[in-house]
């Protein structure tokens, strides 16, 4: 964390940060001047142009505005004190750096810039931000990918949705019949019944209610919150599988039972 205050007689001073891994965070406390923030993961560089870059600024985070910087050019991101809960913003590798400048202030004490940040490939981050169509269902050949690339994939029932209409988000709570796969712990066993529960974030707008059956829930995790992509019923799903199957068609094996 690169602090700000003894640098406070070059109040321009310009300061380059690297970082080397896929997804982190960065945290500046009493930012006066300015970093220049370089990912630079470890990968060749010939795949940089696949990639797109996400960053999701910290609920309190005040002090700088944040800009995409290429070739001298400013292109102004998240402006100092935008208070969008929960706002992700997504470009190319290649579109540019992250330039993040400190704002004027009166009293720097108590200010802290801060925002977690991912690398993944365009594929995936088109996945979470199909903006055309972000609710329409998915198609069989759709479905059946997403059982060989989603972060998680299980069989399960809606217990509860939860809207979070300051987020624009609903909160899906999964009752978990059978888990597949998951990369990350977000469905756990809980309490005395011992069974397994999670839970999955997706946009207000799609309506998400209740409803009774089971799905095949998969998708992505996304700053560490599990965010739904393709979830037919249960059902449809095993009927996609079989015929895929017949005609030697389905990507991978998964046992839709």
């Amino acid at each position: 964390s690169p602090s700000g205050l003894t640098h406070e007689s070059h109040r321009k001073d310009v300061e380059q940060v690297y970082l080397r891994c896929s997804e982190g965070s960065i945290e500046w406390m009493y930012p006066t001047g300015a970093l220049i923030v370089n990912l630079r993961p470890n990968i060749s560089p010939a795949s940089y142009k696949h990639l797109t870059v996400c960053i999701k600024p910290f609920k309190d985070s005040a002090g700088a505005n944040i800009y995409l910087e290429k070739t001298g050019e400013l292109k102004l991101l998240v402006r100092d004190g935008d208070r969008s809960p929960s706002r992700v913003y997504c470009f190319g590798y290649d579109q540019g750096g992250l330039f993040v400048e400190a704002t004027p202030q009166q009293d720097i004490s108590r200010k802290i810039t801060g925002f977690q940040y991912e690398l993944m490939s365009k594929g995936i981050a088109a996945d979470l931000h199909t903006a055309s169509a972000p609710c329409r269902p998915c198609s069989d050949t759709e479905v059946l990918l997403a059982v060989c690339t989603s972060d998680f994939v299980i069989r399960g029932s809606i217990q509860n949705v939860t809207n979070e209409a300051e987020e624009q988000e609903s909160i899906i709570h999964v009752g978990v019949n059978k888990l597949y796969r998951q990369k990350s712990k977000v469905f756990q066993l809980t309490g005395e019944s011992g069974n397994w529960r999670g839970q999955i974030k997706t946009l207000l707008e799609c309506g998400v209610k209740p409803g009774d059956g089971d799905f095949l829930f998969t998708g992505r995790m996304h700053f560490g919150e599990a965010r739904l992509g393709c979830a037919p019923r249960f059902k449809d799903f095993q009927r996609m599988y079989k015929e895929a199957k017949d005609k030697g068609l389905n990507p991978c094996e998964i046992g839709p039972d």
